[in-house]
């Protein structure tokens, strides 16, 4: 396949918070001019600073702001960039928006609006991967009229059942249905969750697998007709669906495992003929895994795989983009362990309920092994219009059990005043055997918030007392000093220091 190079000078970055800085971060690195947008309450954000350019969308919602494909376009045009990135969320896996950067002249950093299309839709996944001898959760293949359609597809496949939104996304309009009674109420709630979220109110069955897994592929494509992938992520730590710790590789996946899903994901890219990176997530329970979904944009966990495989994927993404061949990327080899911990504003105590307020007493951690993706800073207002994701922690080790001790040293060291974070869980959940032995599945999470044992963790400490206790502390080292100062003996006290702190003492006079 012949591709014409088209060279990409300026990008416009159609996203916010912390997966804005990140693609920021890669575009200085390629020597690539960077455009952001913002809404309202975004005016002074991170995302906003580090552009060289920055435009205003008005309105703070997603609908007002970061949804307006019309406005986002204007600005790119006005700004002629030559590509616009769109992280993940809002706009990243929206078709017309991929096909509206085309027809504008512009490359859109991602798949094609085809790919979407098919990927998007769970029931013409489905049906595109048994095409291509890709395994998939026994189940339907079209969608279920209502309830009395959805029991007897049930009561062919076998309860209990995984009851799905068709165009469903982000862990919304799913129910698991253990049994015939309980379909009328799932599917009702579930069916008007799918239409509320994504417009599109049809559902579908799959088989409900014991104990699941949720491991994932990443593989990268691009415009040459060249897929690779970079191993697996294990994400079965998640609550409703929604994600809180991930790492790669997985405790349990082995070589020979490894090898077949990985070619099973480059068969499930090259079906729709992707391009950009991606990832094809699967269910494995008792040994054999299935296809789940594939997610057309980069992934929030991509960080883990970066850190294990010595690739940069956003780069990638927009050299792909620009026509460049992923070829240099053969032959990269995993090496050592990561976690990710994704820092909710949530608390954890009110099933995970965002926590709103202003970011007070920042202090990230540091040390070898340890990488912070945030578009968080000091004085941040936690608005109720975004996702409640603050920042990504990673830890990097030569071993799991490396990569898991730092991971404990970052959540011990963090401090977030002023909103209540999912940190002190996370921490928690590492120090359980589950966790430390890798024998934990998708349900872990759930069933641990209900009877976890107490474990020591991190407490924030309210931040007006922190700020008190700050200067009494500082007080008593001042104080402190100057006693050491004052009993120096006699030959030391010439020291133009040392007499001030007498002065200090005596008010002012020193013989």
């Amino acid at each position: 396949m012949s591709v014409e190079a088209r060279p990409i000078r300026k990008l416009l970055i159609a996203n916010r918070g912390e997966i804005a800085v990140r693609i920021q971060r890669s575009c200085r690195d390629l020597g690539i001019e960077t455009v952001a947008i913002y809404s309202d309450v975004d005016r002074h954000a991170l995302h906003v600073r580090y552009a060289n350019e920055a435009y205003p969308l008005g309105g703070n919602t997603p609908a007002e702001s970061y949804l307006r494909a019309d406005r986002i376009l204007q600005i790119a045009k006005r700004c002629k960039v030559d590509a616009i990135h769109p992280g993940f969320g809002f706009l990243a896996e929206n078709g017309e928006f991929a096909q509206a950067v085309a027809a504008a002249g512009m490359c859109f950093v991602g798949p094609s609006a085809h790919a979407m299309a098919v990927m998007g839709d769970k029931l013409a996944s489905r049906q595109a991967m048994l095409a291509a001898k890709v395994p998939v959760v026994p189940g339907g293949t079209e969608a279920v009229a209502d309830v009395q359609a959805a029991k007897k597809a049930a009561a062919a496949i076998g309860y209990p059942v995984m009851l799905k939104a068709s165009a469903g996304g982000g862990g919304k309009g799913i129910r698991v249905v253990p049994c015939a009674e309980d379909m009328e109420a799932a599917f009702l709630t579930a069916s008007g969750e799918a239409q509320n979220a994504f417009g599109d109110g049809r559902m579908y069955l799959e088989k409900y697998l014991l104990e699941p897994r949720h491991i994932e592929i990443q593989v990268l494509g691009d415009l040459h007709g060249n897929v690779l992938h970079f191993g697996e992520r294990e994400c079965s730590l998640q609550r409703r669906h929604q994600k809180l710790i991930e790492e790669a590789p997985s405790p349990i996946i082995d070589e020979e495992t490894r090898q077949r899903m990985g070619e099973a994901a480059v068969a499930a890219a090259k079906a729709v003929d992707y391009h950009s990176a991606g990832t094809v997530e699967f269910l494995w329970s008792q040994g054999e895994f299935y296809f789940l979904e594939m997610n057309t944009r980069i992934q929030v966990e991509h960080g883990i795989t970066e850190e294990v495989y010595g690739v940069d994927l956003i780069a990638q993404m927009i050299r792909i983009a620009a026509g460049e061949s992923i070829a240099d990327c053969v032959g990269c080899m995993p090496r050592g362990h990561a976690i990710e911990v994704r820092l909710n504003a949530e608390d954890p105590e009110n099933q995970f309920m965002p926590s709103l307020g202003t970011i007070r007493n920042l202090r990230w951690p540091g040390g070898p092994g340890v990488r912070i993706d945030s578009g968080v800073y000091r004085s941040m207002e936690v608005t109720p219009y975004y996702d409640s994701m603050l920042a990504k922690l990673i830890a990097y080790g030569s071993t799991r059990e490396q990569a898991r001790r730092r991971m404990l040293r970052v959540l011990q060291e963090l401090h977030v005043g002023g909103v209540k974070t999912s940190a002190g869980i996370a921490l928690q959940v590492l120090q359980t055997e589950a966790f430390r032995s890798g024998q934990y599945d998708t349900g872990f999470l759930e069933k641990f918030m209900e009877q976890r044992q107490q474990l020591p963790i991190a407490r924030d400490i309210p931040d007006d007392l922190e700020e008190v206790a700050a200067v009494v502390a500082a007080l008593h080292r001042q104080k402190t000093a100057a006693r050491r100062v004052l009993a120096q003996p006699s030959s030391a006290q010439a020291n133009p220091w040392l007499l001030a702190a007498r002065r200090e003492q005596h008010g002012g006079v020193c013989s």
